[in-house]
This record gives structure tokens, sequence and C-alpha cells, in this order.
């Protein structure tokens, strides 16, 4: 493997020196994908709030405003920096069943689909979750959740959309020349086991109060594109992922209900915390359309500010993640694009006036 430090003379002018930077930034990735350190921290959004699923498997049916609900999410960052920029993709739906025949409970299934792409196509992985949780009140204020999920996982990278370290002529890239670079399975699939908890108080119709713990990849899959791995079996299995959340819901006027919420996640040595709130404002009769807006910050990170709609249960949500960390500089503090559509809605009428939960509705 070439040095990735270049002589004074080759980086003397500026088409030099952007050759350098690229030189680097491809090292850098090069020997990410082939030393195996592929499992950094995990796929996210910064709307988690309206991503439940991939935030714990315990809120699978945890809905109490409605017996179902289908959303999909959809992430672009790194645009400004990158000519093919890093996406992420989601669909995902759960359902409440059984709250006919389990005393004061019932059961929440579920499904999600997380599809992330790198670039044009070089680094891509395809998850695909069933989840199952069983929701239990205590009284009329309390109520406790747990659920798990199993996922099958598939990540591939085309290594031909690559270049590599033996392909600098040391001044240019050349895709002809060869390569000594090898991968043993470009295309790799393993299994992935989730489980988490819930609690929430429901002290009044005015305010809800919601809290969450789950740990990811209990079963710690291998992940590595080489047969034997070269940092060892262990450094290839990915690590454990453990979040916390906490959230509210408090109706401080008949027409304006205000959620706070804190989220946090930690991974071997990476985490993240993400805390703000946004407002709902009731537009019409009993909340059939509503505006949001609201405001997150991630520590360190980016300001998040966060616009949306919502019509007969179908609401759309905004958010643009304005970077501030040193990052800054290169992508002029344009980080990250998000959307979120989510419709909820009940199976019939008579389900959705026995609620046992309830949280601020607008509805009377």
């Amino acid at each position: 493997m070439k040095s990735s430090h270049q002589s004074p003379e080759m980086c003397s002018n500026a088409a030099r020196t952007h050759s350098c930077l690229r030189f680097s930034y491809i090292l850098t990735l090069a020997g990410m994908i082939f030393m195996g350190n592929l499992h950094a921290q995990d796929l996210h959004f910064s709307q988690w709030f309206n991503s439940p699923l991939s935030t714990n498997p315990a809120n699978t049916g945890f809905i109490p405003d409605a017996d179902y609900r289908i959303g999909a999410n959809y992430r672009n960052q790194w645009s400004t920096i990158m000519t093919m920029p890093y996406k992420t993709y989601s669909i995902w739906g759960d359902a409440q069943i059984f709250r006919d025949r389990i005393t004061s409970g019932w059961m929440g299934v579920g499904g999600l689909i997380l599809r992330d792409q790198a670039g044009s196509g070089s680094l891509t992985s395809t998850k695909v979750y069933g989840s199952v949780a069983y929701h239990q009140m205590v009284g009329v204020a309390h109520l406790i959740s747990a659920g798990f999920n199993i996922g099958w996982v598939n990540k591939r990278v085309n290594t031909t959309d690559l270049k590599f370290p033996d392909q600098f002529d040391g001044e240019f890239f050349d895709s002809k020349l060869p390569t000594n670079a090898y991968l043993d399975n470009p295309n790799i699939n393993y299994f992935d086991v989730q489980m988490g908890m819930n609690y929430a108080f429901f002290p009044t119709d005015k305010v809800y109060i919601n809290a969450g713990v789950s740990a990811w990849h209990l079963n710690r899959p291998r992940e590595s594109f080489f047969n034997t791995d070269p940092i060892g079996d262990e450094n290839s299995r990915i690590p454990m992922r453990y979040t916390a959340f906490l959230n509210a819901s408090i109706k401080v006027h008949e027409d304006v209900i205000v959620n706070p919420m804190v989220y946090h996640s930690r991974q071997a040595n990476a985490s993240e915390t993400v805390g703000g709130l946004y407002a709902q404002y009731n537009l019409g009769e009993e909340g059939e359309s509503q505006v949001l807006g609201g405001i997150y910050y991630r520590p360190g990170d980016a300001f998040i500010p966060m616009i949306g709609f919502e019509w007969k249960g179908i609401r759309l949500t905004f958010t643009y993640d304005a970077t501030t960390s040193g990052l800054k500089q290169y992508n002029n503090t344009r980080g990250a694009l998000e959307f979120a559509l989510m419709k909820r809605g009940y199976y019939d009428e008579y389900n959705g006036d026995r609620r046992q939960s309830l949280c601020p509705t607008f509805k009377y």
C-alpha cells in the first residue's frame, strides 16, 4: 500500500491539492472496507420519533391515538461534499391485535424495511425485520410494554465502483490498472435480533409521558466480506447498540399540544443524543387538520428545525440538519434533509371509542 502522504511539489497547485485530498479520502474509504471496519453506528433518522419500529421494538403496536399506522422515511445527507449523497430509506407498519381478547392489554405486530446506500451504490445494505410486542395496562394510568424483532440483513459492496491504492499511478487514479484488492464475499447475509421495553403514564387526558430502552444486535452477528477476518473474528462482529428515550405530550391550550423529547443511542465508541420539541396547532374541527413546527439539537453536530402538516390522520414532516460541527466549513452547514410520512387510523369507530390508554388530542 502506498503512503497517503504526498510531496509538496505534487500538491503545489489547486488541481493537485484536489487530487491529494481525493486520494486521502479514497484511501480512508478503502481502508475502512478492507480492514472490516464497516459496523460504525447503525442507520439513524433525526426524526427518530417518526420511525418508531427502528427506535424500539416495544413501540410495535403502541399507538395511543390509533389502532394501526403505516409510514415511510427518507434521509439524504452529505450531498454538498459527495457527488452521490448518502441515502437511507424505510417503509414500516404496525397494528394492535387482540384488544378484545386480552383483559386490559393487547399485542402489537409490525414490519420494517430499511435500505441504505452509500455513494453510487458501492456499498448498500437492506434490512427486513418483523416485530412483536405485548402491552399491559396497570390500573388506569400506567402501561408497560415489551417487544422484540428478528430480521434478515444483506450487505454488499460493488468493487467495480471503487478505486484502490495500487491503481494510483503517482498522480491520478487509473481504474484500468490491475488491483490486488479482493473480497471473499462481496455479498453477505445474516440474522439480527433486538429487544426493548417501554413505560407510559397517562395521569390526565391532557398529559402523556413515555420512556423506553432497547438493545440491538443481541446475537452480535458477524459482518465481514472476508472468510477469515484480518483483524480477528471478534472485531468483525457488530457491537451491541443501546438506546433510551423520553418523550411527553402536553395539551397547553385547546388548540395547542407541545411534545418535548430526548433520545440517546450508544454503540461501541459512537454515541448520539438528540433533544428538542415540536408543537401541534389545530386548524380545524377536532384536529382534522394541523400544522406542526419544532426544533431539535444534536450536541456538537447540528440544529434540526422541523415543519409539518397533518390532514385526516396523514402526517408529513420535514427536517433539516444544520451542521454546527467543524464539518460546516465544507458543507456550508447543509447536513441532511429528511422526510417522514405517516398514516394512522382505526379499525372501526367502536374500537376508537373504547381506548384504554389516552393521550392529549384535539378530538372531543
